[in-house]
């Protein structure tokens, strides 16, 4: 584990997940490209592969709407090689005032770091490089010193007691996910301080009852989470980012008291991620 210290004036840091969401990174998907199968959805669209420049007109929307509501977006360069840069989410996590750099179970993916490492230090962001044993930002989800872990193909359960030991003062929470789901956030997601959605399915039973006791779970069947139904982002105030072709999902959603903004992601998530894949939050208040 490697520390770099700085001081930012982006170092106000994010502390749950629905908080109003004031600064976050992208990248953007003009290299986007199946060449090795690494998830079920790239397996899926593989003989389609990725219309590039519908991805890049998909994307160009999300950030704006992200610009309307007050959001300050920047950029990672992006290099040719790195097909699935777009997925800034998996590359970095923040946890309170903490950067934590994950370490990339995808070889394919490893490459993605450096670029935020040379923002990281342009920006005089303070951050801690994980260099044990794998763990993605899409498996980390926080709600005040809480984190939930998902267990998974891309990180593993001795990464949790890595991390335990940086955050002494929080409670990680080991979720185990079924095999042919990506991430933790292809299946659950906290989208305000007392509501979740939730798959139920990706999870042993005893976890998903946890999880249910804990929130107020809406359920997402299997046709929307294959359409990564809880793979939302919330910019706070009861604001959710949404998939249109999930409408179950969404009429939940209002139904619950959140306004949703829909918006087409359709080809970027032929590559296996959403709203919550394409954006890493470097600040809410």
């Amino acid at each position: 584990m490697q520390t770099k210290n700085a001081h930012s004036n982006k170092s106000k840091g994010c502390r749950t997940e629905y908080d109003t969401l004031t600064n976050v990174l992208v990248s953007k998907p003009e290299h986007m490209k199946i060449i090795e199968v690494i998830n079920e959805t790239q397996k899926h669209y593989s003989k389609d592969n990725i219309d590039i420049e519908r991805a890049m007109e998909q994307h160009k929307q999300f950030t704006s709407i992200l610009r309307d509501h007050h959001v300050e977006v920047e950029y990672l360069p992006t290099e040719e090689e790195l097909n699935e840069q777009v997925f800034t989410r998996d590359i970095a996590f923040r946890i309170g005032d903490t950067m934590f750099v994950s370490s990339l179970a995808s070889k394919l993916r490893q490459g993605e770091t450096k670029p935020l490492l040379d923002y990281l230090e342009a920006e005089n962001i303070p951050f801690t490089r994980l260099n044990g044993p794998p763990i993605e930002g899409g498996d980390v989800i926080v709600d005040k010193d809480t984190v939930f872990i998902g267990i998974s193909n891309r990180t593993k359960p001795a990464a949790m007691d890595y991390l335990q030991q940086a955050l002494p003062d929080y409670t990680l929470i080991p979720l185990k996910i079924r095999k042919d789901i990506l991430h933790l956030d292809c299946a659950f997601n906290i989208v305000g301080e007392h509501t979740a959605l939730i798959y139920s399915a990706a999870f042993e039973q005893q976890d998903a009852d946890r999880l249910k006791q804990m929130y107020d779970c809406i359920e997402v069947s299997d046709q929307e989470q294959f359409h990564l139904g809880t793979n939302v982002l919330s910019i706070g105030e009861r604001k959710v980012i949404c998939l249109p072709q999930n409408e179950q999902t969404n009429q939940k959603l209002q139904e619950a008291g959140f306004e949703i903004i829909e918006v087409d992601l359709s080809e970027i998530i032929k590559s296996g991620g959403a709203f919550r894949c394409c954006s890493m939050p470097i600040s809410r208040n």
